[in-house]
């Protein structure tokens, strides 16, 4: 397989405190690779240094073949990005949302009508399409985010937390519809997530990071037998590389952040 994500000695500081600590790893095309760690060990500033939207302090990387600092236009051109916040609009239609992102990602105009057809079939929202965002369901406007980010085929797909504040029935939906575009189309997927459950059902490898570092990389099964016996769980291998009780958590900032997406998602 070829690499499409390419990190090498990847630093961040903030300041004084370190973020990233020089963390290197590769992800391979078609795969679905999931980053994991608590709140504040790196994981959201690792891919938005990847998304371009934070320049590194030192190191690099590559995603779908574009130098992260170099050529950040043709890295946005080539990924798809669902942040943990909202990025959908509630006061226009899941149609009207669609339409404006084909706009933004310059689709040409002959082709934005169907584009959009095509992602709200995929997602299942055709049925919505004519209704205000804001009186989606949680889960159906994640499938919308998910439909907003697929518009214009991106190489690799960025998943921050995609499933944080959902139901378990809209949390199946929203992995069903992932493990969909990984079975029918080439398109990468980096994901981060708290949900063992999340990562071992859909995760071909995963990182865990702890304190800027990556400690552990692996698949979910291998990294399993490595820490322990047939029962071991991937929740027993996170707690193994990075179940430091007392740093857990993430700060005040990263806790409200999350809450809030939760109630809006709620």
């Amino acid at each position: 397989m070829t690499a499409i994500v390419e990190v090498h000695d990847l630093v961040k500081h903030f300041g004084e405190h370190t973020a990233v600590n020089g963390v290197s790893f590769d992800v391979e095309r078609g795969e679905v690779f999931g980053l994991l760690g608590p709140n504040g060990a790196g994981k959201t500033t690792t891919i938005k240094m990847l998304i371009t939207l934070l320049p590194p302090t030192s190191g690099s990387a590559r995603v779908a073949g574009f130098d992260i600092v170099h050529q950040k236009a043709d890295v946005r051109r080539s990924i798809g990005y669902v942040p943990q916040a909202l990025s959908a609009d509630g006061t226009l239609t899941g149609y009207e949302n669609l339409l404006l992102f084909a706009k933004l990602y310059d689709i040409p105009h002959k082709e934005q009508a169907s584009r959009v057809r095509d992602a709200l079939a995929f997602v299942g929202l055709i049925d919505a399409s004519n209704q205000l965002v804001q009186h989606y369901s949680g889960g159906m406007i994640r499938r919308l985010e998910v439909a907003q980010s697929l518009l214009h085929r991106p190489r690799v797909l960025f998943l921050d937390e995609p499933t944080v504040g959902l139901d378990p029935v809209a949390r199946q939906a929203i992995w069903n519809h992932l493990l969909e575009l990984r079975n029918e189309t080439d398109t990468t997927i980096f994901l981060t997530t708290h949900s063992m459950e999340e990562a071992d059902s859909l995760c071909s490898r995963v990182g865990i990071m702890h304190r800027g570092d990556i400690v552990a990389l692996d698949t979910p099964d291998n990294l399993k037998t490595t820490v322990g016996g047939a029962n071991t769980t991937l929740n027993d291998v996170f707690v193994h590389y990075a179940g430091d009780a007392l740093e857990s958590g993430g700060s005040y900032r990263e806790t409200a952040r999350a809450r809030r997406t939760a109630r809006r998602l709620g």
